[in-house]
């Protein structure tokens, strides 16, 4: 099964590095000759603030094409990013100026002008794909008279683009609105405007390889590049500061607890054991709920392994600027592929706590993630429809995504859970546990599982902080993130500082004599995912302009989604750390 399983993943890579450079091969091999047309496909119209809410292009009353318009075939993940590409009836031939090309005449009744009066009073823009180009410009502007205390709002009638050519394929493109040919839409009931074009080529340096190079460029202004990697060095070095301070401290309360711990066995007196040495017949004992617990381990141990293939894909530049749906369908893929990897940690660990109910565990561990996606996805979804947004995911495709989960997750799932329920393992604790628990001393309120949880997740939260702004900015907004190489270092710096934070507070709830530390350690690692989820509170009411029923709810709901992912792998992490550590300890003393 695993070779299998590596095939799969190398073929999905291979596959997504080939259909993800549509900009570099296709039928064409997009080059073109003098005066080819080159269609030019419209995409979305939508508020700036509000990336998510958007709509077909031709729901406002703009030029359709005379010989009828005709949607462009795409992909899964295209198709969930919202993408609905179109036809349009410009003209734009390679290498083959034109001035001011009269696009179509409309006759605008009272509905028509107030759709456009509401596109530019919510400052719509649209965009365009040329050649797999992306280029932006939007519906119009708005004009506040001072002395009135009024707005008027202007409608473009006049688009220019701006072309570039090397040999023979485009290479950039860019689009302006003349400002001089304009139409006062404020309190029209009709109106009959003339909509016009024009087209200018020149010849560029940039080689066709290269031409994606720009978007990444100006993702960021270069001083907010430079403040990036400074803040991020900045941050990183605190955080392994104190993680190397309170490791040392540990080691050495350690150190001092090993050596205490042997003095007494020499002396071969009967001490009275404290300390964690004291639940070496307790430590060791199953955690409660022990199906659900092995299912959380299970689907965490999946999203870790989704997000190094995520981060190796990325690394070798699968995920090029404007790559369209290129991270959806790569998130889609490997989930599915690697369902089996679920199944087999959560039966596992299942069948060493002594379960014997797998089909129920195998059950659980395939909704215990999809459930709440599901939950969350059709809530949206109805917001979509009911907004008649792009957003909304056509029967199709949902169909298509839930062919993928029932003859690629779910057989996967069963297939990884049949291995670990035939595979021959146990648990071999170094302690002997004892029949009945001891009773666990009065703790303080600090020591309680929710404090513990808040103390477990800030140290990991501060490690990301500052990138977290950067995602949410490419995520939510209009910028394109490109630094792949700095985020994987992040994440490495967060699986480190999640481990040694929950083996360290572990640790402390050992010392004063609480055995409960499964539950504990998994919560404390995975409580990373509950700051993240704070911090989106903070950037959609203080960092964002974003608005809106359908916005809000698509923000915090998917959102909501990855940050439960985030908590199962953190979780999931921070257990098998901790574990790692009980079983160290209570092997190099002597239990009897």
């Amino acid at each position: 099964m695993q070779p299998r399983l590596r095939a799969l993943l190398l073929a999905l890579a291979l596959g997504l590095a080939a259909s993800g450079r549509t900009a570099l091969a296709g039928a064409s091999d997009h080059k073109y000759k003098q005066n080819d047309l080159i269609t030019c496909f419209a995409n979305k119209v939508g508020p700036f603030t509000n990336p998510t809410e958007t709509y077909q292009y031709y729901n406002l009353p703009f030029c359709q094409p005379v010989d009828g318009k005709a949607y462009k075939t795409e992909f899964l993940g295209e198709v969930l990013e919202g993408d609905r590409l179109v036809t349009t009836p410009y003209k734009l031939q390679f290498r083959t100026n034109v001035e001011n090309a009269v696009l179509c005449k409309k006759s605008l009744n009272s509905e028509d002008l107030k759709k456009f009066r509401d596109a530019v009073k919510q400052d719509y823009y649209f965009q365009m794909f040329y050649d797999d180009l992306p280029v932006w410009g939007f519906i119009g502007k708005v004009e506040k008279i001072v002395q009135q205390g009024t707005h008027k709002y202007f409608l473009f009638t006049h688009f220019h683009f701006d072309l570039a050519y090397n040999e023979d394929r485009v290479v950039e493109i860019n689009v302006s609105s003349d400002p001089m040919r304009t139409v006062d839409i404020t309190s029209a009931d009709s109106l009959d405007v003339q909509f016009s074009y024009s087209v200018s080529w020149k010849p560029s340096t940039v080689t066709f390889e290269h031409r994606m190079d720009r978007y990444a460029r100006y993702s960021f202004l270069p001083q907010h590049l430079e403040i990036h990697w400074f803040s991020i060095i900045n941050s990183c070095v605190t955080v392994l500061l104190l993680t190397g301070f309170l490791a040392t401290i540990l080691l050495r309360v350690l150190k001092n607890d090993f050596m205490k711990y042997t003095r007494d066995d020499e002396m071969g007196e009967e001490q009275e054991e404290t300390g964690w040495k004291y639940l070496h017949g307790d430590v060791f004992r199953f955690p409660p709920q022990s199906n659900i617990f092995s299912a959380m381990l299970g689907v965490g141990a999946q999203m870790l392994t989704m997000a190094m293939c995520i981060f190796a894909l990325a690394l070798v530049g699968v995920f090029y600027p404007y790559n369209r749906g290129g991270l959806l369908s790569a998130c889609v893929v490997l989930y599915a592929l690697t369902a089996g990897i679920s199944g087999y940690v959560s039966g596992l660990h299942y069948k060493m706590f002594g379960g014997t109910n797998w089909v129920s565990n195998v059950l659980l561990c395939t909704v215990l993630f999809c459930g709440p996606v599901l939950v969350v996805f059709s809530f949206l979804n109805t917001v979509a429809i009911f907004y008649r947004s792009t957003a909304a995911l056509p029967f199709g495709t949902i169909v298509i995504i839930i062919l993928l989960w029932a003859l690629i997750t779910f057989p996967l799932t069963v297939l990884g859970g049949i291995a670990a329920k035939n595979a021959k393992v146990e648990f071999n604790a170094p302690c002997r546990t004892t029949k009945f628990a001891r009773d666990i001393p009065p703790l303080p309120w600090y020591r309680t599982t929710l404090p513990q949880m808040l103390m477990a997740g800030f140290l990991p939260f501060s490690a990301i902080y500052i990138e977290l702004y950067y995602i949410f900015a490419s995520i939510w907004g209009h910028k394109v993130y490109t630094i792949y190489s700095i985020l994987f270092i992040v994440f490495i710096i967060l699986i480190i500082v999640t481990a040694f934070i929950t083996v360290a507070l572990t640790y402390f709830q050992l010392a004063v004599e609480d055995h409960r530390w499964w539950w504990r350690a998994f919560l404390c690692g995975g409580s990373t995912g509950l700051f993240v989820y704070g911090y989106c509170f903070y950037y959609y009411f203080v960092r964002s302009d974003m608005s809106g029923f359908m916005q809000t709810s698509f923000f915090f709901g998917y959102n909501a989604v990855v940050c439960y992912a985030f908590f199962l792998m953190l979780g999931c992490i921070g257990f098998r750390a901790s574990l790692l550590f009980v079983r160290h300890i209570y092997r190099a003393i002597k239990c009897e």
